[in-house]
């Protein structure tokens, strides 16, 4: 049995489709089953429920090998420390008394780079607390997600610029989430891989710019898309304005500074962790579908 939180989440729902036809039985957690599709309401056991509450993992948990484990955002949460340990603090009294044997999770890059990365450091602290339970763990780190520019569609679609707090001329990875659910899926299914503390970076094929962004969707869209910095001050004030809290706001800010310090670009690249999805061929299945909508 193959547990998979999220699963209508930008991530979890393409685990769910990689494991779909796999012939393993699957369980998913989620909040509004609605959201499922009859397909998968057919094929796939549901429970309802967040999977922060006790009894909801415990029983989600229940007769399981795997599990799939992604913290969902919470932009108004009262602390990073609530949004990642304290929600995470349930499920690993699920691992240890369900007798779960794997664990895949997401997570960051950065470890050991940078003292405070806020969310990086929130993130990699949940790592650590999934570890002390003894069950087999790996966590995929990523970068910043291609898939993240998606929010921006309406502005490269009418006014052609997105906007980033990332420098324009620092080149980091960044990966497309489709990547991360493929590796995500091929570790659930694999049953020969051991440990408590293993870390699989996911870098995408290469290190890009903001700038270069900029030109490769220019030349996949055919039109002229331009890169807008935007200070690291003015992209928290408006993520306050759009009621995150101070501990989001404070978390946002601390990760900004640290991978514009170089927190991704620690990482050494290897054939491992170079994932195949490259940025223009993102660029032309899922951003230009996107823009053209």
């Amino acid at each position: 049995m193959i547990v998979i939180t999220t699963p209508t989440g930008q991530i979890g729902s393409q685990v769910l489709e990689n494991l779909f036809d796999s012939g393993e039985p699957i369980r998913v957690l989620v909040r509004d089953p609605s959201r499922l599709s009859p397909r998968i309401h057919e094929r796939v056991e549901v429970i309802a429920g967040s999977h922060g509450d006790s009894d909801v993992i415990n029983k989600a948990c229940a007769g399981a090998d795997a599990v799939f484990w992604l913290a969902p955002p919470n932009f108004r949460t009262k602390s990073l420390d609530a949004l990642y340990l304290d929600f995470a603090r349930p499920a690993c009294e699920a691992f240890k008394s369900q007798g779960v044997k794997r664990v895949v999770g997401v997570s960051a890059l950065g470890r050991g780079v940078i003292a405070n990365a806020g969310l990086v450091s929130a993130s990699l602290a949940m790592d650590d607390l999934i570890a002390t339970t003894g069950v087999n763990f790996r966590a995929l780190t990523a970068p910043s997600f291609m898939d993240n520019l998606l929010r921006e569609v309406d502005s490269i679609k009418n006014q052609g610029v997105f906007h980033s707090p990332l420098s324009g001329d620092r080149k980091l990875p960044t990966c497309a989430t489709r990547d991360i659910a493929a590796v995500a899926a091929e570790l659930l299914l694999d049953d020969s891989w051991s440990g408590r503390h293993g870390e699989v970076p996911i870098l995408g094929p290469e290190d890009l710019s903001n700038e270069d962004m900029a030109r490769i969707m220019s030349e996949v869209l055919g039109k002229p898309v331009r890169f807008q910095y935007v200070p690291v001050e003015d992209y928290t004030a408006a993520l306050a304005e759009n009621g995150a809290s101070d501990a989001m706001v404070r978390g946002m800010a601390d990760m900004i500074v640290a991978k514009n310090q170089g927190l991704d670009n620690a990482e050494p690249r290897t054939p491992r962790s170079t994932t195949p999805t490259s940025f223009r061929q993102w660029c032309e299945e899922v951003l230009k579908p996107a823009v053209l909508a």
